[in-house]
Parts: structure tokens; sequence; C-alpha cells
């Protein structure tokens, strides 16, 4: 299955803008200011919710949350819960679990992780349910299928 690299291109104009909004701020208001704009950057590669199959309820951030749909002859893939920061402000641990149901196609649960090779979660029917350390830098949990008709069900904490 292939996979998708979102690259996001910042405009000369918004990095002027917060050049000047930065001005006369400490060093730790700097990096915050910076990790919220990257943070921002990396939710617009999520999937948006006009576009999912199913129903997404985010829950403190767009990294944790639950994700519930029913898929017929899918062949795309989703991003569904991640983002980009350098420092998440719930920490760096994340809760997943998921029941992925195949019954035509095939699909697959993944994590990917900045540009590492993405790491397969589910790929047949079954249950996950792991404790996941997230490294800085984009993390993205999301699905892939091929001619996949089928139902996943996932919680994140």
């Amino acid at each position: 299955m292939r996979y998708k690299k979102k690259y996001i291109f910042f405009l000369p104009m918004g990095i002027l803008t917060l050049s000047l909004s930065l001005v006369g701020c400490s060093k730790d208001e700097i990096l915050d200011q910076y990790n919220n704009v990257v943070q921002s950057a990396g939710n617009a590669a999520l999937t948006s919710d006009f576009s999912l199959k199913g129903n997404r309820t985010y829950g403190d951030d767009c990294y944790t949350g639950t994700y519930t749909a029913d898929y017929k002859d899918f062949s795309k893939t989703e991003y569904l819960f991640g983002g980009t920061s350098i420092e998440r402000e719930n920490g760096k641990d994340i809760s997943v679990s998921c029941d992925l149901e195949i019954t035509e196609g095939t699909a697959q649960v993944f994590w990917v992780s900045g540009s590492d090779d993405p790491v397969i979660l589910l790929e047949a029917t079954d249950s996950y349910s792991e404790t996941i350390t997230l490294p800085e830098g984009g993390n993205y949990i999301g699905i892939t299928g091929n001619n996949f008709t089928g139902h996943l069900e996932m919680n994140i904490e």
C-alpha cells in the first residue's frame, strides 16, 4: 500500500508576520509560539472531517479522540489523529486501541512518525491496544485501504 506524504509550505509573508509578532518575547515565549505554529501546520495534514468516511471526535487535542467508520470499496488513506509538535502539552505517551474488521479487500491501520517508514498496527480482522511514545515532530495514525469493505473503531487517550 502506498502512503502519501503531505508537505506544508509557509509563505514568506507568514514567516514575516510570525517574526514581527515575536519581537520582545522571551526565549520560552518564542519556543511556545513556534511550537504552536508547527502544531497548526501539522493539523492541516489530517484528513478533514468532511472527507472522512466515518465520525471522528477529538479529545484534548488532535492526537486523541474516537473514530468509528464503515467502509465500502475504500481505496484511499485517511490521516485520523496526530500532528507535528516539538513538545506536546499532554505528554509523549498515547494509548491506542482499535478494532478492525475486514470483510473484503485489504486495510492497514498505521502510525507514521517523521520520515520513518509507517508502523503497521493492524492489517487483519483483529484488535490492537498499546501505549505509544511519540517522538518529537510529525506523528500520525491513520488507515489505508485497497478495495476495503469493513469496519473500524478507534479510541486514543
